[in-house]
């Protein structure tokens, strides 16, 4: 391990010169450029712990955005059973109202035909009451005929 020592000091003189701390750093310095590194319980690792930190924030985003997503599917779910029933309800209306218009329809068709046979009776009453009307005249004036044949009958006896 003699190749990882700075040129300058011996093995020997490292072993006198002992600084506590500096072995350490100078340790975690290596690791690190062979990219292994310690966490906050002294524990080797091989990711820095900044990238180690910024994996976990970015896992606990992702949680919170699934968490999200899952909340937004379940709106986006009732919603669409909400648009679904409503639709169904405003198709419901629709063929009411279509019913009712063809209903209507119908009665107005048969008011137009109803109607139309009671013109056509009222045109034929009204033919049998001139018949009447010419009939009655012409019995009127058989009357009168037989009223003054009665009366020349006896004025003459």
């Amino acid at each position: 391990m003699t190749h990882l020592l700075p040129a300058a000091i011996t093995p020997s003189e490292q072993i006198f010169s002992r600084e506590p701390g500096r072995e350490t750093a100078m340790a975690k310095d290596i690791l690190g450029e062979a990219g292994l590194h310690f966490d906050e319980l002294n524990k080797l690792r091989v990711l820095d712990p900044e990238v180690s930190q910024q994996t976990t924030e970015l896992k606990e985003e992702c949680k919170d955005f699934v968490d999200k997503i899952g909340q937004f599917q379940k709106i986006v779910g009732g919603l669409l059973e909400l648009v679904d029933q409503l639709a169904k309800e405003a198709e419901n209306e629709k063929m009411k109202a279509i019913g009712a218009r063809n209903l209507l329809k119908s009665i107005a068709k048969q008011r137009e035909a109803q109607q139309q046979q009671l013109q056509a009776l009222i045109a034929e009453k009204k033919m049998q009451l001139e018949r009447y009307r010419v009939e009655y005249e012409a019995l009127c004036k058989v009357e009168a005929e037989q009223n003054e044949f009665i009366d020349q009958f006896i004025f003459q006896k």
